[in-house]
């Protein structure tokens, strides 16, 4: 295989591969307008573009950010046509973008009571639709991703605005991205990106 289409992600626990996405930024809607595309992060894309309002995603998976330095309301996407930035929640234009690794292996995050990874704490593998019923748990300001890519939602059933975490740890909301909201569900980012 290529070595510059894939490569290994270290991990203490499994090995993931990391298989490169592509995604093409577009000017206008519909796909109009000049055009930008990667297969890597990109902090600010004005650069590249004045503005973003339509993206094409041909494979991998991606976040999508309204703010530079991945800031802002996040969209996940993957293979398909975003061909409007509002119908994805973005309240201005795409400013950043992340490429989101595909992971193979286990997905554990432990999401905790109390800020800086204090108090009870719960353990995951599995996505899960509402942490409030199913954990008992009304605010989780803290978590610590183990093992692969999860998106957070602040309402039950993978609903609301979302956010991305990859490996690591999380002692606020505030680290998280959660800044006014709290997360009701996760969801595992699976390797169904392509």
């Amino acid at each position: 295989m290529d070595k510059a289409k894939q490569f290994l992600w270290p991990s203490s626990r499994t090995a993931a591969v990391m298989t490169m996405g592509k995604i093409i930024f577009y000017e206008d809607r519909n796909f109009q307008g000049r055009s930008y595309e990667t297969s890597s992060d990109c902090a600010d894309m004005s650069s590249y573009l004045s503005r973003c309002l339509s993206c094409r995603v041909e494979s991998g998976c991606f976040m999508v950010y309204d703010r530079t330095n991945y800031m802002g309301n996040q969209f996940f996407v993957r293979r398909g046509d975003y061909s409007d930035y509002q119908r994805m929640g973005m309240s201005d234009c795409i400013t950043s973008c992340r490429m989101i690794p595909l992971h193979r292996g286990q997905f554990r995050i432990r999401i905790f009571e109390r800020e800086n990874m204090s108090g009870q704490f719960q353990e995951l593998q599995e996505d899960c639709d509402n942490i409030m019923e199913r954990l008992g748990m009304n605010e989780c300001p803290s978590c610590q991703v183990m093992d692969g890519h999860w998106l957070l939602f602040e309402q039950p059933d993978f609903r609301g605005r979302m956010i991305y975490l990859r490996p690591g740890e999380f002692r606020s909301s505030r680290e998280m991205g959660m800044i006014g909201a709290r997360f009701m569900s996760m969801k595992r980012i699976v390797d169904s990106c392509s």
